[in-house]
């Protein structure tokens, strides 16, 4: 029994061991720029990351000291926590898997149409309820304001891997024409017909291209590149702790034969 119970105690610190990057991961991308106007994507991640390692301490002082109740309650959490981990990394790969991002010539950068999205990231995301806190929130924000910074010449601009929300609500669509001044000032539309957001660009830094379609849709590039990266690190820790979860399974059945087993020879001694 005690061979169970420390197995069952290490498997639950490796378990404590992969909430970290779970934590991690939320944590990063509640501090990206975009999730910072989007409030109710930030946190989801960092909770469940933080259950899961709250459940891993109560099953690892469970397996320490024997606590039969600690452990069902560990058993059963994890699993709760394991099926939710898995249920947000297929729903994330679902809302996500539609990219609305397209190249342009000439450009080291890609724009993107708030069409190419999923309908839900459309509907949830950047609907017109959404939408005004949002702009308000992105033009207080340096997205922009960090390109002038970075970006001295029209080539270097040209040239630039800025991010999918830079790409549509720092500048006009490039279908318009306009003529380079600096990152967020443009001139002088060749094709003012050429897309709808080409009349509501303005060189105003409080207005610049946040009324624009464009911008809602670099803004669900954003989202989509960065829930991308972390659910890399969001599998490997999902792979580890069902590992963890069935062997820790295992051995409390174990655990429980080996207990029975032995009051079964006190009662025969």
């Amino acid at each position: 029994m005690a061979l169970s119970n420390n197995l069952t105690a290490v498997l639950n610190f490796i378990a404590f061991l992969c909430s970290v990057p779970i934590v991690a991961s939320g944590i990063w991308l509640a501090s990206q720029p975009d999730n910072e106007c989007i409030h109710f994507v930030r946190w989801p991640v960092v909770l469940l990351g933080l259950l899961v390692l709250v459940v891993s301490l109560t099953g690892f002082v469970g397996a320490y000291w024997y606590k039969e109740t600690l452990l069902a309650f560990y058993l059963c959490c994890m699993a709760i926590l394991i099926a939710l981990l898995l249920t947000l990394l297929v729903f994330a790969f679902v809302v996500t898997r539609p990219d609305g991002g397209y190249a342009v010539p000439g450009r080291g950068y890609r724009e993107y149409r708030i069409e190419g999205f999923s309908s839900w990231l459309q509907g949830h995301i950047v609907d017109s309820k959404n939408w005004g806190a949002i702009r308000a929130c992105l033009a207080e924000s340096d997205v922009c304001s960090r390109l002038t910074r970075s970006y001295l010449t029209a080539d270097q601009f040209f040239a630039g891997h800025i991010s999918p929300l830079q790409s549509g609500c720092c500048k006009p669509p490039t279908v318009c024409g306009y003529s380079y001044v600096s990152p967020t000032t443009w001139v002088n539309p060749a094709n003012p017909t050429g897309d709808p957001d080409c009349y509501n660009w303005s060189n105003e830094p409080n207005q610049l291209c946040y009324n624009c379609n464009s911008c809602r849709a670099g803004l669900l590039g954003n989202l989509r590149k960065e829930w991308r990266k972390a659910s890399t690190f969001l599998i490997v820790a999902a792979v580890v702790l069902i590992f963890v979860y069935v062997v820790a399974c295992c051995a409390f059945k174990n655990a429980q034969t080996e207990d029975l087993f032995r009051r079964y020879k006190q009662g025969w001694a």
